[in-house]
């Protein structure tokens, strides 16, 4: 099928579609494509303390608050409660981590900041790294993400194809990592491309394709109408 426009609706939108599609990447790995005594299993992101909410006041004398600028953070929400795709051995460490990315994800500096490093810590780590990116670069990552991430690595050139500004990559994590890098566009078909599991390369394909169809069989059909419905 081929990929659709996601920059077409908002970050809660592709919010739903990208926890679907992360679960039916999961039972795909689950299902007989991961070596004996692997797993892929949903995590969140990041552990981020339970808030402490205080209870509302009944207060109608307090005025609402204003200022000359008020601002509000919108998409980045999503990123802070998206999941990702852990592969572990039995309940092991970490081996693999796949990591959909979402609008929140590049929303900002301080995000895409945050999301490079801790892609950088896994490979240092030694975990591989699959990062599908199916949003078109912005003005913090004009060269798209992967060079961003690479980028920390080392400083070498690095361009999209033309008409394929999205970027699927997966990386062998270690003393010496290494990127698989493909760039897709709008009307493409998803790649096949590698999960590695150790560092001498042994990898499975991770079924993106297939499972991005599974999760758009679910998709409510009111909300593909907005990302089939070409722009006017």
């Amino acid at each position: 099928m081929p990929m659709h426009d996601w920059t077409r609706v908002d970050a809660g939108t592709f919010h739903h579609f990208q926890l679907t599609w992360a679960c039916r990447i999961t039972d795909a790995l689950s299902r007989g494509a991961m070596p004996k005594g692997m797993m892929a299993l949903l995590e969140p992101v990041c552990g981020l303390p339970i808030p402490h909410h205080v209870p509302r006041r009944n207060r109608s004398d307090l005025p609402q608050p204003t200022a000359r600028v008020v601002q509000t953070l919108g998409p980045s929400l999503y990123a802070r409660r998206k999941d990702r795709i852990v592969v572990r051995h039995r309940l092991g460490p970490v081996v693999a981590i796949i990591d959909l990315v979402s609008p929140g994800d590049k929303g900002g500096h301080n995000a895409l900041r945050s999301f490079v490093e801790r892609a950088c810590d896994a490979l240092n780590q030694g975990i591989h790294l699959v990062v599908v990116d199916l949003f078109p670069p912005t003005p913090r990552d004009p060269q798209g993400l992967h060079k961003a991430i690479w980028d920390q690595f080392e400083d070498v050139p690095f361009a999209s194809l033309p008409g394929k500004p999205l970027t699927v990559a997966s990386y062998v994590g270690g003393d010496s990592p290494t990127a698989y890098v493909e760039t897709v566009g709008v009307g493409d078909e998803l790649p096949s491309i590698p999960l590695f599991l150790t560092d001498d390369e042994d990898y499975v394909l991770c079924p993106l394709e297939a499972t991005y169809l599974e999760a758009w069989a679910a998709f409510p059909a009111v909300l593909k109408e907005l990302v089939e419905t070409p722009a006017t």
